[in-house]
């Protein structure tokens, strides 16, 4: 194919801006700084690929792989899919540079100077510190780094001209800006399989069949037995006896926790001054002034709170405001609240919040709250002492005579005190009731193989270790392990099914009726819904991307489409609106059409080219690849 082109130089501008401008894009793969980490000789300097007179070898394929990879870890899996695929990639590379090279083209060592140049310090650095950068860094000798860079150099050149060389037609702007500009707007009914099959309800009777014709679906997964001793923070915490010397003792040395500050309890009416204009003031005092006086007339004080007060978190309890202490009210409530007797009522208070009228209705002097009053307290803060150091004594005892008698767990548990679970067939995902809902706990225990005790297992306030009686292998399941998947996988189906036979039963519906939505969605139980204008490469609102909606961009508005399968439902439309496309308004986005059409179309001319330059120049004989090479490489990465 190349013959043709080699009757000029233009000719051959126009081929190599085909043929080489995907070396722009992988060779500077090369070039990033850090990707060469360092590799041994001998099964790394393997050939691959034959070139021309040129070689590729391990190496340098796994300089494309590290760079693909980030130097991170490379799964089997990934490595199965991916590898194979740099391998071609690096291959086609260095095909494309050797017939650039072949056919003239060249970067001159001047060209070469002034890029080096431009990458900053490394332009800067005298040639042996030139050398050990390239070396450490790139892993790479000098010619070979320089080699790279030409090929990259080259290969942008001749990109540029594939990009000058790519014509887009006025003609092929304007489709395009029809394409982004004009608008479509939908009614639209979605039928959810998913909805549909929770409201699918079978009977065991109507799945055993199901079941039967489908056996191969259904395998019961691998399980464990398990012994468990558990130890509950409340029954622990139970069984832990406070003596009076140690409540007495406690008492003594913290009675600073049992002192009580002089409180009052007390209740009170706000009139709010918060937001409100200063002309507002003094009718809201007023008011305040007003309710005193009926409150002193012999009014009921917490009837007029709950008519009155601007405090509305206390209102609805007349005002009351409980037992408070100093310090926990702003200055001037306090103050007022405190000069009170019990039983007696302020005169009118103003603060920041606005006029209050409190009334004290009980009063306590500062004092010591007596042992009898408080030892419940006592009790507990003794137990909560000792009891976390008392739950892990017995966890860790548990488990130490659980790994020499592991078939005692029942035993050991009755001796501790400690509750024992049995759980069968455990398997992934599973809870144990007696744990709560930590999935975690039954996702270590099922990691285990038989015998194994576990480390102790917190679950909230539990601590708990596991032995493992027996594991059961996994195994084609009947009915009745696997009814669960049978309802799921049936509930599924049916969902389809009925998604498509109510889909199909609207459309008929709607189409019968002169495209009436309403009434398709009425006889199937659900509900019209319409989307905000799109155009073909956006979204639709509700349903995803715009290229299941096709069809409004191409039949008349009032058009009934579908059924549809969009994602994962099925949907009925009807096209309400279009506007085209102003193209009075091209001018303003020509440029950036243009850019995006020949950045295609360069796309397109490349890699249609690519292929068939390795495949030429095979024929040719001038690349020969070792097939037993990459595959060794392959397996490499695969194990």
């Amino acid at each position: 194919m190349f013959d043709l082109f080699r009757g000029s130089q233009k000719g051959k501008k126009i081929m190599l801006s085909v043929v080489l401008g995907v070396v722009a894009l992988s060779m500077l793969l090369y070039l990033i700084p850090g990707t060469g980490a360092p590799t041994s000789s001998g099964a790394n300097d393997q050939i691959v690929a034959e070139i021309g007179s040129e070689t590729v070898t391990v190496r340098q394929v796994e300089q494309g792989i590290r760079v693909a990879f980030r130097g991170g870890q490379v799964s089997p899996e990934v490595a199965s899919a991916i590898v194979p695929q740099i391998v071609e990639q690096v291959i086609t590379d260095r095909a494309l540079a050797y017939e650039a090279k072949r056919l003239g083209f060249e970067v001159t060592d001047g060209e070469l100077a002034t890029t080096i140049r431009s990458f900053g310090e490394l332009g800067t650095l005298s040639p042996q510190q030139y050398r050990m950068t390239i070396e450490q860094q790139q892993n790479l000798t000098v010619p070979e780094f320089e080699g790279n860079l030409r090929l990259g150099l080259l290969s942008e050149d001749i990109r540029e001209i594939a990009m000058r060389g790519a014509f887009v037609s006025p003609a092929e702007v304007e489709a395009q800006y029809r394409r982004e500009n004009e608008m479509a707007k939908v009614e639209y009914i979605a039928f959810d399989p998913a909805r549909l099959a929770s409201e699918v309800k079978a009977t065991p009777e109507e799945l055993k069949p199901y079941f039967e014709k489908n056996r191969g679906f259904f395998t019961a997964p691998e399980t464990r037995n398990v012994q468990l001793i558990v130890a509950d923070q409340v029954k622990v915490g139970e069984s832990i006896q406070v003596t009076d010397t140690q409540v007495q003792s406690y008492y003594n040395s913290h009675k600073d926790q049992f002192r009580t500050k002089e409180r009052v309890k007390a209740r009170h009416i706000l009139i709010s001054i918060l937001n409100k204009p200063p002309a507002e003031v003094p009718k809201q005092k007023a008011k305040a002034e007003d309710l005193l006086k009926q409150i002193k007339a012999g009014a009921d004080f917490a009837k007029l709170a709950e008519q009155n007060s601007d405090d509305k978190t206390n209102a609805s309890k007349g005002g009351d405001l409980g037992w408070v202490m100093k310090g926990q009210m702003v200055p001037e409530f306090e103050k007022a609240t405190f000069a009170l007797k019990q039983g007696q009522i302020s005169d009118v208070v103003a603060t920041n919040y606005g006029f209050h009228i409190v009334q004290v209705m009980e009063k306590e002097d500062a004092h010591l709250r007596p042992l009898d009053e408080v030892r419940s307290e006592v009790v507990t803060a003794i137990k909560s002492q000792s009891l976390n150091d008392r739950m892990q004594a017995l966890a860790d005892q548990a488990h130490a005579e659980l790994v020499k008698s592991p078939q005692n767990a029942q035993q050991i548990a009755s001796k501790l005190g400690l509750l024992f679970v049995k759980v069968d067939n455990l398997k992934a995902g599973d809870t144990v009731p007696e744990l709560g809902n930590d999935v975690q706990v039954g996702g270590a225990i099922t990691s285990m193989q038989k015998g194994a005790v576990s480390q102790v297992i917190q679950s909230g306030e539990k601590l708990a270790i596991a032995v493992v009686t027996n594991v059961n292998p996994s195994h084609p399941a009947d009915f009745a392990e696997a009814e669960a998947q049978v309802r799921t996988r049936y509930g599924q189906e049916k969902g389809v099914q009925l998604a498509a036979e109510k889909a199909n039963k609207a459309a008929d519906i709607a189409k019968a009726n002169g495209g009436d939505m309403k009434a398709a969605a009425k006889a199937v139980g659900l509900e019209v819904k319409t989307s905000s204008p799109f155009n073909r490469t956006g979204a639709v609102e509700g349903l995803g991307d715009a290229r299941y909606m096709g069809d409004s961009f191409d039949k008349p508005v009032g058009t009934v489409i579908g059924p549809l399968n969009v994602g994962t439902q099925t949907v009925l439309v009807k096209i309400v609106d279009r506007s085209t496309a102003d193209l009075s308004k091209i001018g303003q986005e020509r440029e950036t059409i243009v850019k995006q059409l020949k950045d295609k179309k360069s796309r397109e001319h490349f890699e249609l080219v690519r292929d068939s330059v390795v495949s030429y120049l095979s024929q040719k004989g001038k690349v020969k690849i070792h097939q037993d090479v990459i595959e060794r490489l392959q397996a490499r990465y695969r194990s």
